[in-house]
């Protein structure tokens, strides 16, 4: 997966906070003692080139007190690791942006969020973070539904009109989302229906009220089918303060589904976990990720042969960028080798 090209999330990191012993906060093996940071760049990144666990990275940070409002970080600034009675902590030093970028004084600091360094990559998450895509069966069962497209079409597109059952008497005028109800999220482990995919296929307007409304397609990416359903487009802004924290202990969960096509599970690639809010998932929460340990028959014994397991096998980190009720989607941040579905995922120090 590509390296995201342009800029809109930003880590809200804690001002002042003080430092503390370098064994609560493992420095990488090779970490440098200062960075320039580089367009490109993202903050997870860069956390992971001072310390070994870079959702550590609030724990060592400290504002440089010449400097008004260190939340955003910029291509040009630089990060200095410095130490007080072996205590490590960062701090930061306003460089100068790159060409074409206005610099302004550390007061006003209001260059424009797309400049600032985000914390994952922004353009891999986007198209998941504004429509809906798990559903439970309740939504399913009461979500409007095209009960036909114009002029009796068995498929629609863009610009096609849309008729529409079951679409609230009072529904707000605006955008609408057409979506397809594609396969059941599983709990591997007890076959529980966490949810139900939804396929993205459309977007639309209401265009008149009534049974059936009517709506008109302003974007389409499949074709649109009778028996699709809509469901009306969140308000919510993008998040915008991903902040990397380890996930509870209790979470002990799997990778279920892999999202947007992909066959091979590695850095940045985007996955379904069974478990979200109800079991204390949030945004920036940091899983670990384990390969099971597979069976082996031990028969080299003066005895009888043995199945035994070998041990769990680390294999990444995810981050939670999305959680829903039941599920998760989480992006994979660091992959020290293949990630599979039904992988194991726990809190990072559980």
């Amino acid at each position: 997966m590509h390296r995201l090209r342009r800029f809109c999330l930003v880590l809200v990191l804690g001002c002042c906070i003080a430092a503390i012993q370098a064994a609560e906060v493992p420095l990488a093996a090779d970490h440098p003692q200062r960075y320039t940071v580089v367009k490109g760049d993202t903050l997870w990144d860069i956390a992971a080139r001072f310390l070994k666990n870079p959702w550590d990275w609030p724990k060592i940070w400290k504002a440089n007190p010449q400097i008004k409002n260190p939340h955003w970080i910029y291509p040009g600034d630089v990060l200095v690791l410095q130490f007080d009675n072996g205590r490590p902590y960062l701090t930061l030093q306003r460089g100068n942006p790159p060409p074409g970028v206005e610099k302004l004084e550390p007061a006003i600091r209001e260059r424009p969020v797309t400049q600032a360094i985000p914390t994952i990559p922004y353009e891999a998450v986007r198209q998941f973070l504004t429509t809906p895509k798990v559903v439970s069966r309740e939504e399913l069962e009461t979500a409007p539904y095209i009960i036909s497209l114009a002029d009796n079409r068995l498929i629609g597109g863009s610009g096609d009109t849309l008729y529409v059952r079951r679409f609230p008497k009072n529904a707000a005028e605006g955008s609408y989302t057409v979506f397809r109800p594609d396969d059941a999220i599983r709990d591997p482990e007890t076959e529980e229906i966490l949810g139900y995919n939804a396929l993205y296929v459309a977007d639309s307007h209401l265009r008149q009220r009534g049974d059936p409304a009517v709506l008109e397609v302003d974007r389409s990416v499949r074709e649109i089918l009778v028996g699709d359903r809509l469901l009306p487009v969140g308000t919510a802004q993008l998040a915008l303060d991903y902040y990397p924290q380890p996930a509870p202990k209790s979470v002990r969960g799997h990778i279920v589904k892999v999202l947007d096509g992909v066959s091979q599970i590695g850095q940045y690639a985007l996955v379904v976990i069974d478990r979200g809010t109800h079991d204390g998932l949030q945004k920036g929460h940091v899983l670990k990720v384990w390969r099971h340990g597979v069976k082996v028959l031990d028969n080299l014994e003066r005895r009888a042969s043995e199945w035994v397991t070998l041990p769990d096998e680390e294999e990444g980190w995810v981050m939670v960028f999305r959680p829903f009720e039941r599920v998760s989607y989480g992006i994979v941040m660091k992959a020290t080798r293949a990630i599979h579905l039904g992988d194991l995922v726990t809190a990072p120090d559980a």
